[in-house]
Formats: C-alpha cells, sequence, structure tokens
C-alpha cells in the first residue's frame, strides 16, 4: 500500500531505475494502487543540460497526467526536480550524464528522482538524487 512520502519515493526510484521495457508495466501496476508515475530519458553535459532536464521532467510529468497544467502543479514538480539535480550535481558537474528521471505522485505527495550515469572516460559513477513536494489533492 502506497500511503506516505516515504512510499511515493520508492516508486519514483523504481520509475527513475526501471528499463524502457520495465516502465510501461510498472506504470501499470503503480496505477492500479493509486500512483501516478511516469519517466523520461536524459543525458548531455550537465551544466548545459540542467533547463533541458527541467523541461523534460515537466512536460513528462503534464503529458502523462501525473500533475495538472496549473502553476502550482508545475512548481511543484519543477522544485523536487531542482532538488534532485542539487543532489547530484557535486558528482556530474561538467560531465556528461545520462539516465533517467522518475516521477511519481500520490494523493498531496510528489516525489521526482533523478537516476544518472556520469561519464569520465571510461569510469561510469552512478548517482541518484530525491526531491519532493507537497501539493493539493
Amino acid at each position: 500500500m502506497v500511503s506516505n512520502s516515504l512510499d511515493v519515493a520508492k516508486c519514483a526510484i523504481k520509475m527513475a531505475i526501471s528499463s524502457r521495457e520495465e516502465e510501461e508495466k510498472l506504470k501499470h501496476d503503480l496505477k492500479k494502487r493509486g500512483v501516478l508515475a511516469t519517466a523520461v530519458n536524459i543525458g548531455g553535459n550537465i551544466n548545459e543540460s540542467t533547463l533541458k532536464i527541467l523541461e523534460s521532467t515537466l512536460v513528462a510529468a503534464k503529458r502523462s497526467g501525473v500533475v495538472k497544467e496549473e502553476h502550482i502543479y508545475e512548481g511543484a514538480v519543477v522544485g523536487a526536480a531542482r532538488d534532485a539535480l542539487m543532489e547530484v550535481w557535486n558528482r556530474a558537474s561538467g560531465l556528461s550524464v545520462g539516465g533517467k528521471v522518475g516521477i511519481a505522485r500520490k494523493g498531496q505527495h510528489i516525489t521526482v528522482c533523478i537516476f544518472l550515469s556520469v561519464g569520465l572516460l571510461h569510469l561510469n559513477e552512478v548517482v541518484i538524487g530525491l526531491g519532493h513536494r507537497a501539493i493539493p489533492d
């Protein structure tokens, strides 16, 4: 049962680490439990891609119906995504990244998870960041 911010965060993490094949099934399973979820692939130089990552996250959340197209919901998604980005920033700054953003919402809880592979030649590091907001039901 999904009922609190911790549970919603777990759902966002699952979306972010899922493969494309797993993603649709996971969305369907979460919807049965009352969780709206989506994900979007991201990549590029983190310094140059920050705005694109925020935009892609917002577009994915609105397109999939996770949030309404209203200022308060849009701000919550962007704010949570920005918090998640700040958690990975130090490890990824100036480097190329590739990964996925997972977004999950149930009731008043919305969480954005950013899961990235940070590339430096043939050495890759993995980082994860989370952001949460409370929004009207």
